[in-house]
């Protein structure tokens, strides 16, 4: 009863029911039709209550089957809610608009068949677009007064891969092998790469040991981290040869120039122990005179802090950029001016991945997974300050 009690909980119980109250009025009638409609939201009400919220973790294929099925429902009521809304906006007008009786026929009478198969087909696309990812998105970034020798220098950045119930070993290869192609200088992995445990998802994220350069790969925590257990999994991706930045710096040679990289940690980490903030100004070198200065922060949100500590650009991941409609277009109201691609804050830059995997539905609608190589140039060899981002 304590675990129903949760505010999370009632909150989402709420919204459930009252989505589940729309479309069972809007689109079903008799008992069976009603009672169908309610098991998909079930399924998305017992994976918060049970797993989220409650004490059992993902130990088998039946949890991993749960936790699938209740994501694929979460993404088929999204485009179910959404088109049946958009249904009725047409009913409404149609009826306003008594020259056009023939439409108003069809929305009444057809219309909540055309919902049911809009869905499932929007579904259909947006499952095929995310689980065929990652494109390669190539972006051009001009530095003012970038040292020759890091002129044209590559980072290819991973960020938000989540693996876990939907995205698995095959695909982290695919991701890997993608980047190595691509011959980067650096690797930046700027969180959220699992949703679990390291007992489970060891073996699956185990190819991120095969990144190139070697010794120049790093990593930072995304709040998906957190609540998976910081602590094992840094030492895990540390066994991974992946360097973890926490709150620090590395400083790599290149020619006679040097390349700062930092690494801050994520505000998540705040939940469990309040003093383990964000810190950029920890994460600078100030004593590294005349370098380029790189921080991956998990979080875009971190731009103010990251450009007042002296950084040139920034490197986050986090919003997916929606990941699917209409998410794409609230995304807008949390994360603006930093909720995809490239922007300004200030003197600094801030590239923001879309992701290179999905959280929860395997759906990507308006928005495609990807694998970043970001060149850096000298201002004088690209004025307009970036080049269009080319799919590979």
């Amino acid at each position: 009863m304590k675990r129903l009690l949760n505010p999370f909980v009632v909150v989402m119980s709420a919204i459930l029911a009252v989505g589940y109250g729309y479309l069972a009025w809007r689109l079903t009638a008799g008992t069976v039709a009603r009672l169908a409609l309610a098991a998909p939201f079930l399924m998305i009400w017992i994976v918060p209550v049970v797993y989220w919220v409650g004490d059992r973790e993902n130990k088998g294929w039946v949890d991993e089957s749960v936790h699938f099925l209740s994501y694929l429902c979460m993404g088929w009521l999204n485009f179910l809610i959404v088109l049946c809304a958009a249904r009725d906006g047409l009913l409404l007008t149609s009826a306003l608009l008594p020259a056009y009786p023939g439409i108003h026929a069809f929305l009444r009478d057809s219309g909540a068949t055309w919902v049911f198969i809009g869905s499932v087909a929007a579904l259909g696309a947006g499952a095929l677009a995310a689980l065929r990812g990652p494109h390669v998105r190539r972006v051009d970034v001009a530095i003012e007064g970038l040292d020759a020798d890091l002129d044209g220098l590559r980072i290819v950045q991973i960020s938000d891969l989540h693996v876990g119930p939907t995205i698995r070993a095959a695909y982290v290869r695919r991701v890997v092998r993608m980047a190595n192609a691509l011959v980067p200088d650096l690797v930046a992995l700027t969180g959220d790469l699992v949703d679990g445990s390291v007992a489970r998802l060891a073996p699956q994220v185990a190819p991120l040991a095969e990144l190139i350069p070697a010794g120049r790969v790093f990593l930072v925590l995304g709040n998906h981290e957190y609540y998976s257990g910081a602590a094992p999994w840094i030492s895990h991706f540390e066994t991974l040869g992946l360097r973890v930045l926490l709150n620090e710096h590395a400083i790599i040679p290149v020619g006679g120039s040097r390349l700062v990289v930092g690494g801050v940690l994520d505000p998540a980490a705040q939940l469990s122990d309040p003093a383990q903030a964000p810190r950029p100004d920890l994460a600078v070198a100030p004593d590294a005179g005349r370098a380029f200065r790189l921080l991956l922060a998990h979080n875009p949100k971190l731009a103010p802090l990251a450009e007042k500590a002296g950084f040139d650009l920034q490197l986050s991941g986090h919003t997916h950029a929606g990941q699917f409609f209409p998410w794409t277009l609230a995304v807008h109201l949390l994360h603006a001016p930093h909720v995809a691609g490239l922007s300004r804050r200030g003197r600094m830059w801030v590239y923001v991945s879309a992701g290179t995997g999905t959280w929860g539905p395997p759906v990507r609608f308006g928005t495609e997974p990807e694998l970043t190589l970001l060149r850096l140039l000298r201002s004088d060899a690209n004025a307009a300050g970036m080049r269009p981002s080319i799919p590979a």
